[in-house]
């Protein structure tokens, strides 16, 4: 078993204003990618090293996975891992 995941009123946040952007075409759409996105960090559990180290950070704790165009930003800690940004990719990690 893996390491548990947390994440943080931020990265909700952002998953919030991901999903309110994408309901004004299509509330359904827009529960399907947050859905998505939960799923895909839900493997992390397994293979918290599987995202890539984010370009912009000289931390390799610092990782993110890319679902659909967004950026979804963890950090890798002794007990669990956090998620602490989702946002599009075009932006880029201010960390």
């Amino acid at each position: 078993m893996g390491k548990p995941i947390r994440w943080s009123r931020q990265s909700l946040e952002h998953l919030e204003d991901v999903y309110q952007f994408i309901a004004q075409d299509s509330p359904y759409y827009a529960s399907l990618l947050v859905e998505r996105i939960f799923e895909a960090v839900e493997r992390l559990n397994d293979f918290p090293e599987m995202g890539r180290i984010v370009p912009e950070s000289d931390d390799p704790d610092t990782r993110e996975l890319i679902y659909k165009g967004y950026r979804i930003v963890y950090q890798i800690m002794d007990e669990r891992l956090e998620v602490i940004a989702v946002f599009h990719g075009s932006k880029k990690y201010d960390g």
